[in-house]
């Protein structure tokens, strides 16, 4: 029926066995097979494939220490599957063992670390717990967690990608007619023993794992945290964005301790500059998902996170919105009582830490604008000079379309009455030379000459009639 092929079975101490003839194997089971009425043809490799899988499989494995192999149950089932014949059995047993080798070294690793990295999303991070929930991540998010903590590397990912296609589609997991070769299966055996079970750690990895352990069992100061500006230095963006969602993962944790959380404050103000804007974002995003669950504590902790390193910008829109609201309101309130000289900067100065450089909500812009006029013009018994440069810069950070806005409202009825006092008519002048190079458009340029050609009393700008005109077209102007 086949072809009379022996191999002897061997181990390091020598041979263990007579030699065993492949080719009588495989008739007696297709002849068991036929008995049973069960299909015979084209069940098991051919001997003469299986003998080349066999013969080269030591050579495969060659960067496996004894220790590595006498742990590789899988790798065993791989040989047995591949000696009768199975080779799509055998890539099945591969698989699982690369699968069983990356848990493990992810739960030597840290891992509270690696499902903060694996799973964006809260709902389903919170079953996440224990060894036991590594079950739960499917082999794509294994393998990509994985690949950007360093468990994998770059092209090992690339490699590892089409062994898992292949053992979705040319495997034992799943029914099929696909015909592997001898030698391409050796290929992906050698591919994962290469790049995930035999892959040394990076001296990155070393180092973020010296610092998630010294974050989680010492109090750390200023001066240990500056010790890792080296490490930080030295990552990629990527490698950026998986350290520092790690340590919001950790921070967000219920079960973190107020040490941990203050190491990692520390740590968060070295890091924050070498992380991108997106990051960022993803951050105030998350905090989004844990009020729109419900899960208030954590959307607290989400957003301190955020405020350690003045990173409010990066909220959502909705959220932004709401909060500089409040923001401005209480400027107002504080602008408007007593001693306003010194209660309004601190106020402005939070609100300065909040925009950012970052677009304004629309919902709020009218609001923001009419509230930096506010404070820049000041009172009619003067100005708090230490609000009015926070503001001067705010100022500078309008956009042309704000900034046309800006022109139109000081040119309106609001504050007419504030311009019959010396203070806001110098600063009036000033912020219309701050406004002046943001101008464009035809009908808002008009009116920004028309401003700077009025000779009549400030206050009677909001009388004059072709100023009133050129204000409507330039709020009818396109933006």
């Amino acid at each position: 029926m086949t072809e009379s092929t022996e191999v002897t079975v061997t181990s390091s101490s020598g041979e263990v066995g007579l030699p065993v003839t492949l080719a009588a194997f495989e008739e007696a089971l297709l002849n068991h097979a036929e008995a049973m009425g069960l299909p015979s043809g084209g069940v098991l490799v051919p001997v003469p494939q299986r003998v080349q899988v066999l013969t080269n499989m030591d050579g495969a494995m060659a960067g496996l220490t004894t220790d590595k192999r006498a742990q590789s149950m899988y790798l065993s089932k791989f040989m047995m599957a591949v000696s009768a014949g199975l080779f799509d059995a055998a890539l099945n047993y591969l698989w699982d063992e690369t699968i069983t080798e990356l848990r493990k070294r992810i739960v030597a690793y840290d891992l509270n670390y690696f499902f903060d990295l694996a799973v964006a999303t809260p709902e389903k991070r919170k079953d996440l717990r224990g060894a036991d929930d590594l079950v739960k991540i499917t082999d794509e998010e294994l393998i990509q967690a994985a690949a950007r903590i360093g468990f994998i590397s770059p092209v090992g990912r690339q490699q590892l990608d089409l062994v898992r296609f292949m053992r979705n589609h040319a495997s034992a997991a799943h029914p099929n007619q696909h015909e592997l070769q001898p030698f391409t299966l050796l290929g992906y055996m050698e591919t994962c023993i290469k790049e995930v079970i035999t892959l040394p750690q990076t001296s990155t990895m070393v180092a973020t794992s010296r610092l998630l352990s010294n974050i989680k069992t010492t109090t750390l100061t200023a001066a240990d945290t500056a010790t890792f500006t080296t490490l930080f230095n030295g990552l990629r963006p990527d490698q950026a964005e998986t350290l520092a969602n790690g340590l919001f993962g950790i921070y967000v944790t219920l079960d973190s301790t107020a040490t941990t959380r203050d190491n990692i404050r520390l740590v968060l103000h070295h890091l924050w500059p070498h992380l991108t804007d997106d990051t960022k974002f993803s951050f105030g995003t998350r905090h989004a998902r844990f009020k729109a669950n419900l899960d208030t504590k954590q959307a607290d902790f989400a957003r301190e996170f955020l405020e350690s390193v003045n990173g409010e910008s990066y909220l959502p829109e909705d959220v932004r919105t709401a909060d500089i609201d409040v923001l401005l309101d209480r400027l107002h309130l504080a602008h408007n009582a007593m001693d306003n000289f010194y209660t309004e900067p601190p106020i402005i100065r939070e609100l300065a830490a909040y925009v950012g450089t970052l677009p304004i909500p629309d919902g709020v812009r009218v609001k923001y604008v009419n509230g930096l006029v506010e404070i820049f013009l000041g009172r009619a018994s003067g100005v708090s000079w230490s609000a009015a440069a926070i503001c001067e810069t705010l100022l500078g950070q309008l956009t042309p379309a704000e900034a046309a806005l800006t022109l139109r409202i000081i040119t309106g009825n609001e504050f007419a009455a504030l311009l019959d006092y010396s203070k806001p008519v110098q600063q009036f002048d000033k912020l219309v030379a701050i406004l002046a190079p943001k101008i464009v458009g035809r009908a808002a340029t008009a009116l920004l000459d028309h401003v700077q050609q009025f000779t009549g009393p400030r206050r009677s700008m909001a009388l004059d009639t072709k100023m009133t005109e050129l204000r409507a077209a330039a709020a009818a102007e396109p933006k």
